[in-house]
């Protein structure tokens, strides 16, 4: 008996989702940072066993779209509650029941095997967890309830053997060696958005888009040239920095992480460019990737 399905992450912005995904696939693939809204695609982690594919799909985080990105993110996330085997949804100790949103009441209604992952609960006492525990059983009646800390590598292995247990029999859909379906320029363009959420406050990073411009493979180095797209003038001063130090400080961590990610050296180089609302321009949205 082989079994395999799609596992599809869904929940609010900062409850761990990206976190989790990585410690269920065992690699790095999602954005990992404190800041809401870093995942803007739907990324598949693959993981494959001897009887078993689990493809799991980490999807933006729940929003109100302000503009077209976010549009198109939310898409991901309609497609997600479409093609799901099993629904992982995520929540945390923090999050209030009151704030409910339209895509739980989807859920509750699809029928879908639904696990309801309580996250980050190293940050919470047994008392107010059996509590917490209590009132989503009330507002989810069917889903299966699942408590972890994905940060600490806490019970990820039970939230495992739940997932196993509620896949379907089917053939994988994927080789058994792949282990994403994105490419190398997507990692490389996410590592480098990501150094920037993490060296940026305010408005910068949310206003940035990464374009991978040139990528060559060569047996002891990968050589990758990028350019980073901001909305306005301002931003891309403050990206750069004083004498391009900002900027070059986040090229070297960027580059650290390719290397080891990679397993190889890489050649990195950064150009930042101005694209006046990039995020409500169809055209711009489908070179990055967020309309086909």
């Amino acid at each position: 008996m082989h079994k395999s399905g799609f596992v599809n992450i869904i929940g609010n912005p900062n409850m761990g989702k990206s976190t989790l995904m990585n410690a269920l696939v065992g690699e790095r693939l999602s954005i990992i940072t404190s800041k809401a809204q870093t995942t803007r695609h739907r990324i598949l982690g693959i993981v494959n066993g001897d009887d078993f594919q689990i493809v799991y799909s980490d999807t933006p985080g729940i929003l109100k779209p302000n503009y077209r990105l976010q549009e198109s993110m939310m898409k991901f996330v309609q497609g997600a509650l479409k093609d799901a085997d099993v629904i992982l949804y995520v929540t945390d100790v923090v999050e209030r029941l009151d704030h409910r949103n339209e895509i739980l009441d989807k859920i509750a209604r699809s029928g879908i095997k639904t696990i309801l992952v309580i996250n980050k609960i190293d940050l919470t006492t047994p008392e107010a967890l059996e509590e917490l525990v209590a009132l989503w059983r009330e507002a989810l009646p069917d889903a299966e309830i699942v408590p972890v800390s994905a940060l600490e590598n806490f019970n990820i292995g039970g939230l495992f053997d739940r997932i196993l247990a509620a896949l379907p029999e089917g053939a994988p859909f994927y080789p058994k060696d792949t282990l994403t379906d994105k490419t190398l320029r997507f990692f490389a363009s996410e590592i480098i958005r990501e150094k920037i959420f993490l060296n940026y406050d305010k408005e910068v990073p949310y206003s940035v888009e990464i374009a991978i411009d040139e990528y060559k493979e060569e047996p002891a180095i990968d050589r990758i040239a990028a350019t980073i797209y901001v909305a306005r003038d301002s931003q891309k001063g403050i990206l750069i920095g004083h004498k391009g130090q900002r900027l070059k400080r986040v090229g070297t961590a960027a580059r650290e992480d390719m290397e080891q990610f990679l397993g190889k050296k890489v050649f990195l180089q950064l150009f930042v460019k101005v694209n006046p609302d990039w995020r409500n321009d169809d055209r711009q949205l489908r070179r990055f990737g967020y309309i086909e």
